[in-house]
């Protein structure tokens, strides 16, 4: 294959990739964004696989990857619940790191495979200077990546607590190992690529990822799920340089700028500054009162059976989900309830806090599971004025985004972050395990209001009897 072709068939490539992204921005649009970007990687695939000139054994080594890669992402995709969706991101998150890591690594110790020798008759010369700071830099945001993902897994997925862990002096720890990290890197395009120094790169950085999450609490998991993607493209696109892949390098461009801008919304969604998040987060450092044995307050408890009375008599439902509801994998019967509530003449939405969830859109993807219409779906900032007006609202399994101290109390580590004023309602039906608080550890005075009713419990059980109560 030509190398005109190439660049077309990767300009195409990349035209796709936007497309694709593109598509994923709206739930009505993703089935057909995924569509080009499979239809994008294949023909990037195809054309980097026609550019290569392996031997018979390299062949084998090409399909084989394929082949086992290829089954065990499709295995992963028909088995992985939704609810695991956030630790599985994190976890694709970190193999892209690893992988920057290891290409950099062979770039390294076969250059001429690479053509980035000074000299390709006299490899004595050593390794270009630009080809060595592009690997390094991929290397070391790779590395960075890798561990900041199996972290970010490890604290998802409940193998490690979503609680900060505050190191003492941990700012400046962080700050001396950036700058050796730096001063490593300059020293090994200095020395025309050292290996020692390479590894050395690797072991900063790999540690460098570590402190960096290890001290984000969980409340902040959305901002460090799109910032670790944000981070696998970067690494994607310093390593597309080394390899002078173009496609590589657009899909790289792509996913850390979108990753960027969407790490943007969701600190802004949160009322948060990203260096905030980065030099420490939030979350378990406050002990909510109702939940940690404090002060006891006066609630009101209601049953499903008072749910569905007020709900069915009512002009206008807004439904607020949660984490909750993921853990619960109760997105199918919210949906029933939202069916059974339209069939008896009431008018139902469902309100998504852009942060709602362990990861950016969790909740727009277990409704879109459930078949849920995307016009009955609203952002914060198209139906917080709603409320208002609503009759009821059910929160199923949602805590800090519909948190009035938000707005209220200065002293609250959520205050400036914009929520979703259920509060407003006429009457607010909060579904929750227990009284307990969320991932910003603080308590929610939406629980001890005059309009809200408590109903307790599992978020499948609880909502699929409304279901039942609605029915009768």
């Amino acid at each position: 294959m030509s190398a005109n072709v190439a660049a077309l068939l990767y300009l195409a490539a990349g035209v796709l990739f936007i497309l694709a992204l593109r598509g994923l921005s709206s739930p009505a649009t993703s089935r057909q964004g995924n569509l080009y970007g499979m239809i994008g990687m294949t023909i990037a695939i195809l054309t980097t696989l026609g550019l290569a000139e392996p031997t018979a054994t390299s062949w084998i080594l090409i399909v084989l990857g394929l082949g086992i890669g290829g089954f065990i992402g499709a295995k992963t995709a028909r088995e992985i619940p939704m609810t695991m969706m956030p630790e599985l991101v994190a976890a694709f998150h970190s193999l892209v790191g690893l992988a920057a890591v290891f290409v950099a690594a062979s770039a390294l110790y076969a250059p001429s495979a690479f053509g980035i020798l000074v000299d390709p008759s006299d490899p004595s010369f050593g390794i270009k200077a630009g080809s060595l700071l592009e690997m390094s830099l991929g290397v070391a945001i790779g590395a960075i990546t890798f561990t900041g993902s199996v972290i970010a897994f490890s604290k998802l997925s409940g193998r490690m607590s979503g609680k900060p862990i505050l190191l003492p002096m941990r700012h400046v720890i962080n700050a001396a190992l950036g700058l050796l990290l730096i001063f490593v890197i300059y020293s090994f395009i200095v020395s025309a690529g050292s290996a020692w120094l390479f590894w050395l790169v690797v072991v900063l950085a790999l540690l460098l990822g570590v402190l960096i999450i290890i001290p984000i609490g969980g409340a902040d998991m959305p901002v460090v799920v799109s910032m670790l993607n944000s981070y696998s493209g970067w690494a994607a696109a310093g390593i597309g340089f080394t390899l002078g892949n173009v496609a590589l390098i657009i899909t790289g461009a792509l996913v850390g700028s979108s990753g960027a801008i969407l790490s943007y919304i969701m600190c802004k969604a949160m009322n948060r500054q990203f260096l905030s998040v980065i030099a420490g987060g939030f979350g378990g450092e406050t002990v909510a009162a109702a939940g940690g044995g404090g002060e006891q307050k006066p609630v009101k408890l209601g049953s499903a059976e008072d749910a569905a009375y007020v709900m069915k008599n009512a002009a206008k439902v807004i439904i607020v989900p949660g984490y909750g509801m993921a853990v619960a994998q109760a997105q199918h019967a919210l949906r029933e309830m939202g069916d059974a509530l339209k069939k008896a003449g009431v008018e139902v939405k469902y309100a998504i806090h852009p942060v709602a969830g362990r990861m950016p859109g969790h909740m727009n993807v277990l409704l879109a599971e459930a078949n849920v219409p995307y016009d009955e779906v609203f952002e914060l900032e198209d139906i917080n004025s709603e409320f208002a007006q609503a009759d009821a609202v059910y929160v199923i399994g949602a805590n800090d985004v519909v948190n009035p101290a938000a707005e209220d109390d200065k002293s609250s580590p959520i205050y400036g972050m914009p929520v979703l004023q259920v509060w407003k309602a006429g009457t607010v039906f909060f579904n929750k395990r227990s009284l307990a608080s969320g991932y910003a550890g603080i308590d929610n005075p939406v629980f001890y209001r005059d309009n809200t009713v408590m109903v307790l419990g599992d978020a499948k059980k609880m909502t699929e009897e409304i279901v039942k109560a609605l029915a009768e």
